[in-house]
């Protein structure tokens, strides 16, 4: 990389450090049922939710704020309520965990595409990219999006907590003012 391009990036990066404001999903049937997907779970301990508690440190611990966490069902309207809910709070980016496979109780794409006002293909491409030294050939089944939904960043995880942190300590936390910064033009 030459001098100019690596100034060019560290200029258009200035003043992007936040803190910004995160909004958590979990997104799973079988925890919602268990310990209550109604909005009562406002802690990922209370759920026994590994994900959940990954998100909300790797957040923190890097400065920024957790606004809220929900756990919900597998269900296309609880996923977009979840979502719109997110959207009327003072979010930066939202974060949806779950339901990204290839099952048929995964909808968590099918839900969230619909809604988005641009999409962000570098995201999962990079995502995958970087997935492959943990799960090898197994990345094809990886359907992780990034996109905007009226000026918040919105990223689709997989459920696991391995691919959360992947996600957040290599792509998101390095990236977030960078994107709330375009989100917000």
């Amino acid at each position: 990389m030459n001098t100019s391009t690596t100034n060019s990036t560290h200029q258009h990066k200035k003043n992007t450090h936040g803190p910004y404001n995160f909004f958590l999903v979990t997104i799973s049937t079988s925890r919602a049922e268990k310990y209550g997907g109604d909005g009562t779970v406002s802690n990922p301990e209370d759920a026994d939710d590994m994900s959940g508690q990954v998100m909300r440190d790797i957040i923190t611990q890097n400065g920024h704020h957790v606004v809220k966490y929900s756990l919900i069902s597998d269900e296309v309207n609880e996923i977009q309520d979840a979502v719109r809910s997110a959207i009327d709070t003072d979010a930066d980016i939202i974060i949806t965990s779950g339901g990204t496979g290839l099952a048929s109780r995964d909808v968590t794409i099918e839900s969230i595409t619909p809604m988005l006002d641009k999409e962000m293909p570098g995201f999962g491409e990079l995502f995958r990219y970087k997935s492959i030294q943990q799960i090898g050939a197994s990345v094809i089944l990886t359907r992780a999006i990034a996109g905007v939904i009226k000026n918040k960043a919105i990223f689709c995880l997989p459920g696991s907590p391995n691919a959360v942190r992947l996600a957040l300590d290599e792509i998101i936390i390095p990236e977030a003012g960078h994107i709330v910064k375009h989100t917000k033009e």
